[in-house]
């Protein structure tokens, strides 16, 4: 009876809903290959997470082809949250992006525009539909089978499951790291695995000179320090020739004194700024990190790595990062201890700070840093700072009055408001950079600044009109009292920029870089 009952309520959705499964992974961008191309083990792992969702799903409900279709509901809610991610940032869901839904909730404004509210309401009309019909027209199997016949079905589903991941896990399948490419190969089931897996794996991190050889100055020397890490920060004037020159007015005049100026490249696109930041504090390359380099907060920046900032506490240095948003987000608020900060300074210190625009703006920010550097007089001072201004989503700003006179001397091409929008910060984010250069030109003794952007902004309608930038963005570097100002620019990746600028404020010596 039970075999019958099995094959009748049971095997038929199932068998259903694995053809579907693989028929909804071909939905996702960039592509993946047909199941039968795939390694074995992929298609072992893509089959048991099915089995052991369609399990609790049926446990859940009772009713299998209800079940099923939930499962393939959560499989097509990741391909459409695959898909989003993909169009913004050019890279597809992968395991630790799971971390994103959480946030998702505590910072919707964030996360939630790129995925489209509209699709995010649909999608709950039609679940919510499906839902009641599900539930209404489909009789629920512990009706036709007795209890223990069902715990049965129940146990021989998971036992299926589990031994199907037994053995996909068996031989590891391989993995670049490049997330398009391992889901294309693996599918998204298999390739949301093994990033899991690595994740949980230990990694052996090296130990850079930089950061573990000083050149011991006396403390009334060492001069005070602030790293402005620039949201979206790039020259958009390399994008569209009509931007106006003068929008870049103060950074130009920095460059113009600068120790050391560029282009630099950055492991991020579009957002994932904690990729930038690590690799600039580490001085670790992302291809060192394995698949910690995705969001090394999560596990790996909790190993007390070498950094910067502790580099420069134990050179005697107060170490301080300021960043106007709340400190919880990306666990910073357990994470900056770990990476050598004596405090971090987050949103609540800016209460009652007019925004601009829906963040606490870059010259408030300018502001506070002026400030803490008036109040580290006798100890050496590091600020690092992580801006918040422009961050996106800006489509849901408006273009105000003046702005395109404003901000061009060529009218920009129809359907650019998020470029003009992005223009209104970025000019705010130049001001922030002369009041940084002023504020420390006014103190006494030396002091150096270092400027560089995450990462480009998301802006994908305006890119389809002038051309995608290459991803990389600007910095530089200037010393108030120092007199080498090199012309010629010195393009560089982010992992150097830190051992870089030790090297031009004499706290390391050249060879260490």
């Amino acid at each position: 009876m039970v075999d019958e009952m099995l094959w009748s309520a049971i095997l038929l959705p199932l068998i259903a809903g694995v053809g579907l499964s693989f028929l909804a992974e071909h939905l996702l961008q960039p592509g993946v290959r047909p199941f039968w191309r795939r390694p074995t083990a992929a298609f072992a792992l893509h089959l048991g997470f099915l089995l052991l969702l369609f399990a609790g799903e049926l446990l859940l409900f009772r009713r299998p082809w209800f079940a099923m279709a939930n499962v393939l509901a959560i499989l097509l809610f990741i391909i459409l949250v695959s898909n989003a991610k993909f169009h913004s940032l050019r890279e597809p869901f992968f395991f630790q992006d799971f971390e994103y839904f959480s946030d998702a909730l505590k910072h919707p404004r964030l996360f939630i525009p790129f995925l489209g509210l509209e699709k995010i309401l649909l999608a709950l009309v039609a679940y919510t539909t499906a839902l009641i019909a599900g539930l209404t027209f489909e009789p629920p199997l512990t009706g036709q089978l007795t209890t223990a016949n069902f715990v049965v079905i129940l146990v021989s589903l998971v036992f299926s499951g589990i031994v199907l991941i037994w053995l996909g896990s068996r031989k590891k399948l391989a993995v670049s790291f490049d997330p398009a490419k391992d889901l294309r190969q693996l599918g998204l089931l298999s390739s949301l695995w093994r990033y899991g897996e690595k994740e949980r794996e230990n990694i052996s991190v090296p130990v850079l000179d930089n950061f573990s050889k000083p050149v011991l100055a006396a403390p009334f020397d060492l001069p005070k320090l602030v790293v402005v890490q620039s949201e979206s920060f790039f020259d958009v004037r390399r994008l569209f020739s009509g931007v106006r020159r003068e929008i870049l007015q103060e950074f130009d005049s920095l460059k113009s004194s600068s120790a050391c100026q560029g282009r630099l490249t950055v492991p991020a696109w579009g957002a994932n700024t904690v990729r930038t930041e690590f690799t600039f504090l580490s001085g670790l390359a992302p291809e060192q990190l394995g698949v910690h380099r995705f969001n090394p907060y999560r596990r790996l920046a909790r190993q007390e790595i070498p950094t910067l900032a502790g580099f420069l506490r134990r050179l005697g240095y107060r170490t301080v990062c300021v960043h106007p948003y709340p400190a919880s987000f990306y666990s910073r608020d357990k994470v900056f201890s770990y990476l050598g900060f004596d405090e971090f300074i987050d949103i609540n210190s800016f209460a009652g700070v007019e925004r601009t625009g829906p963040y606490v703006g870059d010259i408030a920010l300018a502001e506070k840093v002026g400030a803490l550097l008036r109040e580290s007089p006798q100890q050496p001072i590091f600020v690092f700072v992580i801006t918040m201004e422009n961050h996106g989503p800006l489509h849901l700003e408006k273009v105000k009055e003046g702005d395109v006179a404003r901000f061009y001397a060529t009218p920009p091409p129809a359907d650019c408001a998020d470029l003009t929008i992005y223009l209104r910060h970025l000019h705010n984010a130049d001001r922030m950079a002369g009041m940084v250069r002023e504020q420390l030109q006014t103190l006494p003794g030396p002091s150096w600044l270092c400027w560089f952007g995450d990462h480009v902004p998301i802006m994908p309608k305006v890119y389809a009109l002038t051309g995608e930038p290459d991803g990389q963005t600007d910095y530089l570097l200037w010393g108030k009292d120092d007199f080498s100002s090199e012309d010629t620019p010195l393009d560089i990746k982010i992992e150097k920029l830190a051992g870089l600028l030790l090297s031009k404020m004499g706290l390391v010596d050249d060879e260490s870089r």
